[in-house]
């Protein structure tokens, strides 16, 4: 409870106008942390493709094994927003107990903005 806590404050500190302003350059490097389990090109490693998540349904992608969790958590129609994965780097399995990813989340808002301007836009080098 008490990382939910401290993910919901930090949530609620990324602002709108502090995700608008990420870097996708910076956004690359923060990737890196991603790279051993999901990829911006549209194949599944060991976790889904993160190519087009903005908008997308949560646990949507249809060749892609998602844990129990995760599935139980896309109920109802989430769809991931900016806002939605803002808040889930912050502390992931605090989020979606039972999710099989075992990153730990990302403690900077900064780096948070920059890995999704970079996810809206992987193509930038």
């Amino acid at each position: 409870m008490k990382h939910l806590l401290a993910g919901a404050a930090a949530f609620l500190c990324l602002t709108t106008s502090a995700l608008a302003e990420g870097d996708p350059i910076a956004g690359k490097t923060v990737f890196k942390k991603c790279m051993a389990c999901h990829s911006t090109e549209p194949v599944n490693k060991v976790g889904p493709t993160l190519s087009g998540i903005i908008g997308r349904p949560v646990a949507s992608i249809a060749d892609y094994g998602y844990s129990p969790a995760m599935t139980a958590f896309a109920e109802g129609g989430k769809q991931w927003s900016e806002g939605l994965i803002a808040e889930y780097l912050t502390a992931p399995k605090a989020m979606v107990p039972g999710t099989r990813m075992t990153f730990a989340g990302l403690k900077k808002i900064e780096d948070i903005a920059n890995l999704i301007a970079y996810l809206k836009s992987p193509a930038q080098e």
